[in-house]
């Protein structure tokens, strides 16, 4: 019977490349279901691993560590080693997306030591890939490029064209953050090229988002907005919660640069909602400063005090250095009546 359980699982496959993840993880199941009939328990820790992946793709990341406590548990079981760092790589990932940075490092460098012990290299770069963005959330910038270098170097000598596209993305997201405009761009551009070649939805989406960014440091917001609504329209389809609601705080700022305080506060408001629903700490600061710079501008001056430190405390509980210094940045503009909206990498 194993050809119904294979047949379902690569049929997920297929939707899982074309970013159609609700569907991948409905065949997912019914593979694993199968499997389990067949005592298939290669087939199964398969599926525990590949929900797990399409989960955290969707943004639902409690979800997802279950499935790859699972897979974790099995591939122990199995003593399939190179499953078990895949686990444990990708429950580094959810706690990183949950902003515990902290666990999210302890678990990529667990992941890493095991591919490293079984000489898998597109495991090491993926998780050299990982861990610099575990260091970005951190606020570690200076770490998380000079990481991502590492990860794009291992990725083109494997010739593998995903990881060299995703570690543009994380260049151009840090290069961001370094307030170096003009290198995110040219990071995001050939990302954009790379992941349109390979017809990487998700990728292309994520690239967007960065290029939107890109042009709105750059005082470009007309441009910002419509390479914004082409990630939000991708990132719809793809149903990615997390990713469509950066968009949405990217559409938000530009907005409020632009003084249309009214389209940016229903952008913040669609995008805190999703944050809290995927309950991603660093998203929800984002968007209470964005409200706080909004009250600031309607004259509702105790509204951005009260927002601004509740932002600060929150960046102090999980150790975002960058959010912090944002928080602190628009408290200082407020008592010294300068500058605002501020234009936030």
């Amino acid at each position: 019977m194993r050809n119904i359980g294979e047949n379902f699982f690569n049929n997920a496959e297929k939707n899982r490349i074309s970013a159609r993840y609700d569907k991948a993880i409905e065949l997912y199941k019914k593979a694993l279901k199968q499997f389990k009939q067949d005592s298939d328990l290669n087939g199964v820790l398969d599926c525990f691993l590949s929900i797990a992946n399409a989960l955290r793709a969707k943004g639902e990341f409690v979800k997802a560590q279950t499935y790859y406590e699972e897979g974790l548990n099995l591939a122990d079981a199995l003593d399939d080693i190179a499953s078990k760092a895949d686990a444990i790589v990708g429950r580094g990932l959810c706690y990183r997306a949950l902003g515990k940075w902290k666990e999210a490092l302890h678990q990529i460098n667990k992941a890493e030591r095991v591919y490293k012990s079984i000489d898998d290299k597109t495991g090491e770069a993926f998780s050299l890939w990982a861990k610099a963005g575990a260091y970005r959330i951190k606020g570690n910038i200076k770490k998380a490029i000079k990481t991502f270098h590492l990860s794009l170097k291992l990725f083109k000598s494997l010739k593998n064209k995903s990881g060299i596209n995703y570690s543009y993305c994380g260049l151009g997201g840090c290069s961001r953050i370094a307030e170096k405009f003009n290198d995110s761009e040219k990071y995001y551009n050939l990302a954009n090229k790379g992941f349109k070649g390979l017809r990487d939805i998700f990728g292309t989406a994520y690239s967007y988002c960065g290029l939107g960014n890109a042009r709105r440091m750059n005082n470009d917001y007309k441009k910002a907005l419509s390479l914004f609504k082409q990630a939000e329209t991708l990132y719809k389809k793809i149903g990615d919660m997390v990713s469509y609601a950066y968009t949405l705080w990217g559409i938000g700022t530009t907005y409020k640069m632009l003084g249309n305080l009214e389209n940016a506060a229903q952008k913040f408001k669609e995008a805190m909602s999703l944050f809290k629903k995927t309950k991603d700490p660093r998203g929800e600061i984002y968007c209470m400063l964005g409200i706080a710079e909004l009250s600031y501008l309607k004259g509702k001056e105790k509204d951005v005090m009260h927002l601004s430190l509740k932002s600060e405390k929150l960046a102090d509980i999980y150790g975002f250095k960058v959010e912090k210094g944002y928080a602190n940045r628009i408290m200082k503009a407020v008592e010294s009546d300068i500058g605002i909206p501020l234009n936030l990498p």
